[in-house]
C-alpha cells in the first residue's frame, strides 16, 4: 500500500464554486495516481462565517462529481482540545498582543508582553525566527521565503484558534504528507512549516496549482461572486476542471467512473498550467 495521503480541506462557508472544484480535482488525481489515500476534512473553525448548509452542500456536490473520500470526514470543531494541548507546549515561544489586526508583518509591538501583566483580551502570537524557509514545490519548483513574515497569530482575539496553527496539527493527525492546493495558499506554507518545526512535528509534501480567475482577473470565490458548480452534468464539468489542469479531457468516458479512471492513470504534473485558467461560466 502506498504511504501517500492526500486532502481537500473546505471551509463551509458556502458550496462549492469552480475554483473550489479543480483544487478538489488535483489533490484527488494527484492521491489516486500514487496509488493513496484521499481524505476530506471540513474547516469549520470560523462560524460567524460558515453556514450550516455548507458542509452537507460540499460533500453532497463531490459524491456528484464521483470524488469519493477515504476514511470518515474530520471536522475542524471536534478537534479544539488538541489544538489548546498543542499551543500549551508553544508557551515559551508566543505572547499576547493586544494590536489591532493588520495585513502587514506584524512589527512585534507586544514581544515583551506577559500573559500575568495582559488583562484586556488579547490574541496569541508566535515568535518567528530570521531562518529563510524552503520548500520544494511539486509543481512551482523551490521555493524560498526570507522569513519577513512577522510573528503571527495562532488563536485569535476572539478566542477561535487560526488556520494555521490548526491546519497543521491536523495534517499531522490525519497522517496527511502531501498538501494539493491553491497557490494562494502559498504565502501560508511557511507559517505552518514554522508551527511545524516549534512543535517538532512532520512536515508534508506540498504542490500549489495555479488558481481559476474570472475575465476580470480576480481568483473565483466567495468575495468576487463566483457561483456554486452545477453537478447536473458531471461529465461536462471534470472535462472543464480538467482542462483548467492542463490534463487529457477524455473523451472517450461515457461515465463519471470511467473518467476519473483513465483521469488517475493519465495524471502528469508536468501538464499543470504556469498561468491563471480563465474561467468564463459565470
Amino acid at each position: 500500500m502506498s504511504s501517500y495521503v492526500g486532502r481537500f480541506a473546505p471551509s463551509p462557508t458556502g458550496p462549492l464554486h469552480f475554483g473550489s472544484l479543480i483544487a478538489a480535482l488535483a489533490s484527488y488525481l494527484d492521491a489516486k495516481h500514487h496509488d493513496g489515500l484521499w481524505l476530506l476534512r471540513i474547516e469549520d473553525l470560523d462560524p460567524p462565517r460558515e453556514l450550516e448548509s455548507a458542509p452537507k452542500q460540499i460533500m453532497s456536490q463531490l459524491h456528484a462529481c464521483g470524488l469519493h473520500w477515504d476514511q470518515d470526514v474530520l471536522f475542524q470543531h471536534s478537534r479544539l482540545d488538541a489544538y489548546q494541548s498543542y499551543l500549551d507546549t508553544l508557551s515559551t515561544v508566543t505572547y499576547p498582543c493586544i494590536c489591532p489586526r493588520s495585513p502587514s508583518a506584524y512589527a512585534g509591538t507586544c514581544r515583551m508582553r506577559t500573559f500575568s501583566q495582559t488583562k484586556t483580551p488579547y490574541a496569541i502570537r508566535l515568535k518567528t525566527h530570521k531562518k529563510p524557509i524552503e520548500i520544494a514545490d511539486l509543481f512551482l519548483g523551490k521555493q524560498t521565503f526570507d522569513n519577513d513574515l512577522g510573528d503571527f497569530i495562532i488563536k485569535r482575539k476572539d478566542g477561535l484558534f487560526a488556520y494555521q496553527l490548526a491546519v497543521i496539527i491536523d495534517d499531522v493527525y490525519q497522517k496527511i504528507n502531501h498538501v494539493i492546493r491553491g497557490v494562494d495558499l502559498l504565502e501560508s506554507t511557511p507559517r505552518q512549516i514554522i508551527i511545524a518545526q516549534q512543535l517538532n512535528l512532520p512536515e508534508p509534501t506540498y504542490g500549489h496549482i495555479r488558481l481559476a480567475v474570472n475575465p476580470s482577473g480576480q481568483k473565483l470565490s466567495k468575495q468576487s461572486h463566483a457561483l456554486e458548480i452545477d453537478t447536473s452534468s458531471p461529465l461536462v464539468l471534470l472535462r472543464q476542471a480538467l482542462i483548467a489542469l492542463g490534463q487529457d479531457t477524455q473523451n472517450r468516458a461515457i461515465s463519471v467512473t470511467q473518467l476519473l479512471t483513465s483521469a488517475v492513470r493519465s495524471w502528469d504534473r508536468s501538464l499543470l498550467p504556469q498561468t491563471p485558467f480563465i474561467f468564463t461560466g459565470n
